[in-house]
């Protein structure tokens, strides 16, 4: 079989471009997802099996949110577990590639999970404030709604303006000018789920996660914004 640092060695050459990424998702999320492809191609796991055996991290910490008083430790646990989540969320796409296995049927049940992820995160946010915060003002409670809104509207828009734009294929067009790769990076990195994921680690202390959370909230509607606007200009 295979040695794992050669498979390791053969996931980072077949790694997807870096351009549209944060700097966690290029330097962390990206390289703790390719050990965990590479031990799982060594075990003989599927991407799928990766893809369920991601949930199961995600959805009892999600669920502990909801469930369980903050403090120290539920703030550690969840933070952690949700981390190794996406992880292996990045790892079932490096072992289909590495395997040749990728199918419709294994996209559609990681995009389908990542969506009910993007909307039970928020979802147990909205119930932990409702149940063990002590608010500044109930209009608080709005923030996990709107965050929810426009996590899930980056999410679709970003697929469909994908698809959208194969059907639609034109002779290549001069690009824009963005920012540096560099830049564009950094800008990213408050819209990074693994960053929301960050946040979890501030639920034990309410006035800081509260903070943490609607500063990632007001980024999220800022580059729905702007996203929005850029996807519709690129596809008229």
């Amino acid at each position: 079989m295979t040695g794992f640092v050669e498979v390791l060695r053969h996931m980072s050459a077949a790694q997807k471009p870096a351009r549209g990424v944060s700097v966690y998702t290029l330097f962390v999320n990206r390289p703790a997802g390719r050990v965990l492809a590479a031990l799982a191609y060594r075990a003989g796991a599927t991407p799928n099996q990766l893809t369920v055996l991601g949930a199961l991290f995600t959805f009892p910490a999600l669920a502990a949110v909801a469930l369980v008083r903050p403090g120290p430790g539920l703030s550690v646990c969840v933070c952690a577990a949700l981390a190794v989540g996406f992880a292996l969320d990045a790892a079932d796409g490096q072992l289909a590639r590495t395997q040749r296995s990728g199918s419709p049927s294994g996209e559609w049940l990681d995009h389908v999970l990542d969506c009910v992820k993007l909307v039970t995160v928020h979802l147990v946010v909205l119930v932990s404030f409702y149940r063990f915060f002590s608010l500044p003002d109930p209009a608080f409670l709005l923030a996990p709604m709107l965050f929810e809104l426009a996590a899930v509207v980056i999410f679709f828009a970003g697929i469909l303006t994908e698809q959208l734009k194969r059907r639609t294929a034109a002779p290549a067009e001069p690009a824009p000018a963005e920012p540096a790769p560099a830049l564009r990076s950094l800008l990213l990195l408050p819209v990074d789920y693994g960053v929301t994921c960050l946040a979890f680690l501030f639920l034990g202390s309410q006035h800081v996660f509260l903070s943490v959370y609607c500063t990632l909230l007001l980024a999220h509607l800022l580059f729905m914004a702007a996203f929005l606007v850029k996807s519709f200009r690129e596809l008229r």
